[in-house]
């Protein structure tokens, strides 16, 4: 049976899997519970098997609640995506303008990322928000890396098509 000192586990990995949770959720609350959710689905995981590769599998985890957790939000009925703790872009003194466009954007770029498939919305997360290459990517997943490569190819693709769609139906309001 697998030894491990979980002090070190989330001292080492914590703060790669809370920027997951908040990067992709956009508040501390949510953040946390998922941060949370992540390392108890980790302690049951090595419970049952030997793990090889903590950053990987708590990312992964980290990656999969927060995306459940957007979908919960996004597709509850009379769901108010408003969030009182935003995640901030970096930029060089946004003005008010620029501000609510960007946040609009991460608005629908979370909404947008319920509506992958569950492989798609991983792969894109791990390749932009955690910058990991294909190969590891592949290797986390248990995939082929040119099978990692469709499937972030699809998911750009329905975000691009989502992102379109979403401007379209804009303009015709403003219209």
């Amino acid at each position: 049976m697998q030894v491990i000192d979980w002090q070190i586990i989330i001292e080492k990995h914590g703060p790669a899997v809370w920027q997951t949770a908040y990067r992709l959720l956009g508040n501390r609350t949510d953040a946390a519970d998922c941060f949370q959710e992540t390392f108890v689905c980790a302690l049951e995981f090595s419970q049952r098997q030997r793990i090889r590769n903590f950053s990987a599998l708590l990312i992964r985890v980290a990656t999969t609640r927060a995306i459940d957790q957007l979908r919960q939000r996004f597709h509850r009925p009379g769901c108010n995506v408003a969030s009182a703790d935003r995640v901030a872009v970096p930029s060089t003194n946004p003005g008010p303008v620029q501000m609510a466009q960007q946040q609009e954007l991460i608005d629908r770029l979370r909404e947008s990322l319920t509506k992958l498939s569950l492989a798609e919305s991983q792969v894109f997360c791990m390749r932009y928000l955690n910058d990991m290459s294909y190969r590891q990517i592949a290797k986390e997943l248990g995939i082929k890396t040119n099978a990692a490569g469709v499937l972030l190819h699809r998911a750009r693709a329905k975000l691009r098509k989502s992102f379109e769609v979403s401007t379209k139906e804009k303009n015709e309001v403003v219209l």
